[in-house]
């Protein structure tokens, strides 16, 4: 993300805003080894926003963030959300988590909470 992302287009939260009851937090792991991690982050009883979903590049191509994206999805539903946003980048190295995001269904929207339009972002959401 640092590589290509203008440091004010950057919105990942700092680690410690991921300890709030709010985040859910989860690890992927392979052998016991982390090659993934997500936050999913509730906005309202209602709606969620994937904050973070991340896989090691050496573990990118077997499905991983795929996997990672379903168990998030179920996590939402069953803590009752029905629907969920994110923002990812709009630079060429966020082009395959784009394509991901919209074959698991989500689609371009506009900027949600407290996000602002930005060049340099692409925010989707999707019913769950």
């Amino acid at each position: 993300m640092h590589a290509e992302t203008p440091p004010e287009s950057i919105h990942m939260m700092p680690r410690g805003a991921l300890v709030s009851p709010a985040i859910d937090f989860f690890v992927l792991r392979q052998a016991g080894r982390p090659v993934g991690m997500a936050a999913l982050k509730r906005l309202d009883p209602c709606r969620g926003e994937i904050k973070s979903m991340h896989v090691l590049s050496e573990s990118r191509g077997g499905g991983l963030s795929r996997l990672m994206l379903d168990r998030l999805i179920a996590h939402a539903q069953a803590a009752g959300l029905t629907r969920l946003f994110l923002e990812t980048g709009a630079q060429a190295g966020f082009a395959a988590a784009r394509g991901l995001y919209r074959r698991m269904g989500f689609a371009e929207c506009p900027p949600f909470g407290d996000y602002r339009p930005d060049p340099n972002s692409v925010f989707m959401t999707r019913v769950i």
